[in-house]
């Protein structure tokens, strides 16, 4: 049985945002990350799904029972569903204890001797942050307290709208173990928001692309990066090379890759350099740029020009012949 259920949800917003037959369902359990350009819908998507913000038509569903929007009921929201946006906020001048406190469904006295409160502490990585008040805390800290005060309602489904944005590295990293570890250790099903591909890509198990209120792709990361329908998909996730059908010709593409545009999109990985004369066509190199663990390479190859990723083991010079080729 489904755990979320999107039927034909239609939006129509002011400044853009807004959404035209969405549909899809998520499972128990499943990990769903939501990507797009600014704009997209993907936070009003959001919004409808938690119950704050009420669509034109459709309906969404939680276990089979329909999701109230603000029109609907008194107060908006479910209380098996977190949202936590963009805009959270924390009380001011309280400590973080105290937050967590006020937060937690059971008395204050039952609530401060809450062992499941304290090993939700522990999971989100705020315990010695307890006794600092909140206007003390990072962004990162604070994003994992606010996270941390929704996951004390004890919700089956988390919904997190951008949750990296604006973090350092850092502090990006300690939030992306914590939401892994919510997951394994609580069973909470996730919907995740994000403009960084490798957020989406490393933890989802399906993402949802979305393009002016629509969406336009939904597959496994693995497709979604080797297999994007378009340009616009390829660029949410990533560099790219656009091949032409003669080019292709000469690389030994299948023809059945060739899009409407007439070409095949290739991410750089995937093409091999080569010495001279070795497999493949002949190709001059325009730049190389360093990056630490692999360099980008680019050539010059017919009338077109490729991107190519490898790593560091090799020595190129701009003004290099080679030989390049499809893995």
């Amino acid at each position: 049985m489904n755990l979320l259920a999107i039927k034909d949800i239609y939006k129509k917003e002011v400044k853009g945002n807004g959404l035209k037959g969405i549909n899809f369902d998520q499972m128990p359990l499943e990990r769903i990350a939501i990507a797009g350009e600014t704009g997209s819908g993907k936070s009003t998507l959001l919004k409808i799904v938690a119950g704050f913000v009420q669509p034109d038509s459709g309906t969404v569903y939680f276990r089979d029972t329909k999701i109230k929007g603000p029109n609907d009921t008194l107060i908006p929201g479910h209380k098996s569903i977190a949202y936590l946006s963009q805009q959270f906020e924390l009380p001011h001048f309280l400590t973080v204890e105290q937050v967590l406190i006020y937060a937690n469904p059971l008395s204050d006295v039952e609530a401060e001797n809450d062992e499941s409160a304290k090993e939700l502490y522990s999971l989100c990585s705020i315990e010695h942050l307890l006794k600092r008040k909140t206007d003390e805390l990072s962004g990162g800290e604070r994003q994992r307290v606010a996270l941390t005060r929704l996951l004390l309602t004890k919700p089956e489904l988390l919904l997190l709208d951008e949750p990296f944005s604006n973090l350092d590295m850092m502090h990006k990293d300690t939030l992306k173990e914590v939401i892994n570890m919510i997951g394994r250790s609580l069973s909470i099903s996730c919907i995740l928001v994000s403009h960084d591909p490798l957020d989406s890509l490393s933890w989802a198990e399906k993402i949802i692309v979305m393009k002016d209120g629509e969406i336009v792709q939904m597959d496994n990361p693995k497709n979604m990066y080797n297999n994007p329908i378009d340009e616009y998909v390829a660029g949410l996730f990533g560099r790219y090379n656009l091949i032409n059908e003669d080019l292709a010709t000469s690389l030994n593409l299948s023809v059945s890759l060739i899009n409407n545009a007439h070409t095949i999109i290739k991410r750089p990985e995937l093409i091999t350099i080569s010495s001279l004369n070795n497999v493949g066509i002949e190709a001059t190199i325009n730049s190389v740029n360093y990056f630490g663990s692999y360099q980008e390479v680019e050539v010059a190859v017919r009338d077109s020009t490729l991107l190519i990723r490898t790593d560091c083991r090799e020595n190129y010079s701009i003004g290099d012949v080679v030989c390049i080729s499809f893995q």
